[in-house]
């Protein structure tokens, strides 16, 4: 396994999760990090992307103040801080490698990871 996220699960409203995803060391240097998600019935959508610096990232404006990416790259993990979580987040949450911030919000995939379930009921 490449990519390999965690951390998902079931909350309510106005609560939060954290999730990480662990990738192996030769995707994750120089790799730009992304989180996407899937809700039922409607396509992939990016969330949010870090580069491999950790400088420099990127949100939908859904979850713009709400959600924080963050990577240690000693760790080779990327991380969701998702606060403030709403029933419309409900979805599957993937984890992604790309060359760039800009790649990963045009849906310019490298790798992608297993996905991890988030509901927010209300």
């Amino acid at each position: 396994v490449q990519l390999q996220a965690s951390g998902g699960g079931s909350v309510q409203t106005g609560n939060s999760l954290s999730l990480s995803c662990t990738a192996s060391a030769g995707i994750f240097s120089r790799s730009a990090m992304g989180w996407f998600r899937q809700a039922p019935g409607k396509e992939r959508e990016f969330v949010a992307a870090v580069n491999w610096v950790g400088a420099s990232k990127s949100y939908a404006d859904s979850v713009k103040g709400r959600f924080t990416i963050s990577r240690d790259n000693a760790k080779s993990t990327v991380y969701l801080e998702m606060n403030s979580l709403k029933p419309e987040d409900t979805a599957v949450y993937y984890c992604a490698a790309g060359s760039s911030t800009n790649n990963l919000r045009l849906g310019r995939i490298t790798y992608w990871g297993h996905g991890t379930q988030v509901t927010v009921s209300s």
